[in-house]
């Protein structure tokens, strides 16, 4: 297995992906390419043998005190063996380095999994928006991680005084 920084030339990978693991509400191709683009976007990728098995990105400005991960998805067959985990350190580390204090996040309300692995790396819930995945009507949890107090408590690599500075209490 191995990650690396996506690329415009991974978007048709992605996008089979996406397609896959979204039916009812995957994103364009074009609103993805705008994505990946973005300077304000960091995406990654986990391959394995050679094939496009996860992607996860990042909404953060350079600068800004907030970011928000956009999507994480693993393909059906490498689900459960913590690549997931891996892809959203990769976005909260690279929001770290942004200087970002605070990440959030939409998680389906019937993905429980999802839900659960945000909960476990410290995002809280801080409110629903309903019947926001169409044409499901599915709720959105929305949740916020605060990014010094994550730095810190899992020591990823900043100085508490680097911490102190994205938030975090110490």
């Amino acid at each position: 297995m191995s990650t690396r920084v996506a690329t415009l030339e991974d978007l048709d990978a992605i996008m089979a992906l996406e397609r896959a693991s979204f039916p009812s509400d995957a994103w364009s191709d074009a609103m993805m390419r705008e994505e990946l683009a973005s300077a304000h976007g960091w995406y990654v990728v986990v391959e394995e043998a050679g094939r496009l098995i996860g992607y996860a990105g990042l909404r953060a400005a350079h600068g800004a005190a907030d970011a928000d991960i956009q999507t994480i998805t693993i393909a059906a067959g490498g689900r459960g063996r913590g690549r997931g985990r891996a892809l959203l350190t990769a976005l909260l580390e690279e929001a770290a380095r942004r200087g970002v204090r605070d990440v959030f996040l939409e998680v389906r309300a019937d993905n429980p999994v999802a839900h659960a692995l945000y909960r476990s790396e410290g995002f809280v819930e801080v409110g629903r928006r309903a019947r926001y995945y169409q044409p499901d009507d599915v709720d959105a949890i929305v949740m916020k991680l605060d990014l010094g107090g994550w730095v810190v408590a899992r020591g990823h690599g900043l100085t508490t005084r680097d911490a102190a500075d994205t938030g975090a209490c110490t």
